[in-house]
């Protein structure tokens, strides 16, 4: 009996040994492990192979039948931690996002815009992105879960709004679940197409990613507060990295712009490939924002959730290069009861901790959104004066009778023996471990001539000031001022120009605590 090419003989006997030890796909038995590797060492013939499909697919139809008849476990304290059972108004932060755009546009965008920072970090922010909701982002392998938990959090289970859930790699594209008045499905050409939503940057990725990313507006309460996206889970199968588009670099957008991360796992999964290691290469430097989950912890019993626990770690231990370890979740993230004869306490305990988390993250969302813009304007400034250090130093170096590429690729091959860097760090209050990739200067200046850039002395004007003094103003007054204007009153609505001075120069009101 021959097999598709595409098809994974060990990925079958992972889908099929479960059933065969009593399981099911979703909640393998404790002898999955052991028989995994077994099927992963080729040991099953093709004949057996055969009879063993069979024989998993009427176990199948019995556990669906058993599983349709489940208990669903009471949903109140997701009501109760989010706050959605409450009928105030949303708050009003208009304002506030009015004034956090114009110190972008006045005082951050034209030090962006004259020295290209966008081509370097390719990470252009819009309108649409400064007044968006938190975005949650789900990653993981593929059938961890991670679409079961997002039907779960928003109580989609058996609605048309559902996202469709299954054993095998289900969910192929990015999708975005936004808040919307009625039940919508939005292609992701449209999505990229209007200036108004923070997606208009993807169209950069191509139509082939397009045609993978898809919106769905959702008349949700939770939604109203925070968007968020399913992806299409890992599969560590060299066949099926080849995507049609750049599958990492779109991981990359979300993850930059994502203001809570969840990494999903489940007892069956916990090796890690090559396409897992990438997406926490990814992930470095963002580990504040990454939350693990062991989902499906309610399918094993005591002793061997600690074992598969322990795993998880012994596997995620090199890619994470953190002092602290991350914060890990473990419960069953779905509409089903918790097995019997098992923690639920500690199982419910820790779903009230993740959605606290979400919870923190939806109520901080105006001091993460100025925090963000502040950390960009740093990397700006950063940006703009290695570029006049460049600059400045190739103009020392020129005479009559140099050769002016020549001049300058010594100077971007070996910027330490021209004491680039260091001179900065010397005459700026730049932190040494702020500063950029000295390589990925080599490429920014391969595409941009030195000579299409201007000295900062020379970015000034009578009428609109110095570009370096409006962003250096905007990361120590304006930015900090805006934070600290949040606690003049509960509702952000409140603020009006009298007080902050929309445009204007702010008093700085920020004061540490």
């Amino acid at each position: 009996m021959g097999f598709p090419e595409e098809f994974s003989f060990h990925t079958a006997c992972q889908l099929l040994v479960p059933s065969i030890g009593g399981g099911s796909a979703a909640s393998p038995s404790p002898s999955f492990f052991s028989l995994s590797w077994v099927c992963g060492q080729g040991c099953l013939s093709p004949e057996m192979f055969h009879k063993a499909h069979q024989f998993s697919a009427s176990i199948s139809e019995e556990a669906e039948d058993v599983s349709e008849e489940a208990p669903l476990r009471d949903r109140s304290h997701i009501e109760k931690t989010l706050m959605l059972d409450e009928d105030k108004p949303a708050d009003d932060y208009s304002v506030v996002l009015q004034r956090l755009r114009k110190i972008y546009h006045s005082s951050i965008k034209p030090l962006e815009q004259s020295y290209k920072y966008n081509e370097l970090r390719q990470h252009e922010i819009t309108d649409g992105e400064i007044t968006s909701k938190p975005m949650v982002l789900f990653l993981g392998p593929w059938s961890v879960g991670k679409s079961t938990m997002i039907n779960y959090l928003l109580g989609l289970e058996n609605t048309r709004y559902q996202l469709y859930t299954g054993a095998e790699p289900t969910t192929s594209e990015f999708t975005v679940l936004m808040h919307g008045p009625k039940l919508k499905t939005i292609e992701g050409i449209v999505m990229a197409a209007d200036s108004a939503r923070s997606f208009s940057p993807l169209e950069k990725f191509g139509q082939n990613f397009l045609e993978k990313l898809i919106g769905i507006e959702v008349p949700h309460k939770l939604l109203e507060r925070v968007t968020f996206v399913d992806t299409p889970g890992i599969i560590e199968n060299r066949k099926q990295q080849e995507r049609g588009y750049p599958f990492n670099d779109v991981c990359q957008w979300f993850i930059d712009r994502a203001d809570l991360i969840f990494v999903v796992f489940d007892p069956t999964k916990l090796d890690v490939g090559l396409e897992l290691e990438m997406l926490f290469r990814q992930l470095k430097g963002r580990e504040s924002q990454i939350r693990i989950i062991l989902n499906k912890a309610d399918n094993l019993a005591t002793q061997m959730l600690m074992r598969v626990y322990g795993a998880l770690f012994w596997s995620l231990a090199p890619l994470i290069n953190v002092t602290e370890p991350p914060r890990v979740y473990v419960s069953s993230f779905w509409p089903q009861d918790y097995k019997p004869d098992t923690h639920r306490e500690l199982f419910l305990k820790e779903e009230i901790s993740l959605l606290e988390d979400l919870n923190q993250v939806i109520e901080n969302r105006l001091e993460n959104k100025i925090a963000f813009i502040r950390q960009h304007a740093i990397r700006v400034r950063i940006h703009a004066l290695l570029v006049d250090r460049y600059l400045q130093t190739y103009k020392d170096k020129m005479t009559f009778f140099s050769d002016g590429e020549l001049v300058f690729k010594d100077i971007v091959e070996d910027p330490d023996k021209f004491y680039i860097f260091k001179t900065i760090l010397a005459k700026t209050n730049v932190s040494k471990f702020d500063l950029p990739n000295r390589e990925a200067y080599k490429d920014f200046f391969g595409i941009n001539p030195i000579s299409s850039f201007k000295l900062l002395s020379q970015q000034c004007s009578y009428m609109g000031g110095c570009f370096l003094e409006k962003i250096e103003r905007a990361i120590t007054h304006e930015l900090p001022g805006l934070l600290g204007s949040l606690g003049l009153g509960k509702n952000p609505g409140a603020l009006n120009c009298d007080k902050t001075g929309c445009g204007e120069t702010p008093k700085n009101r920020y004061k540490k605590h």
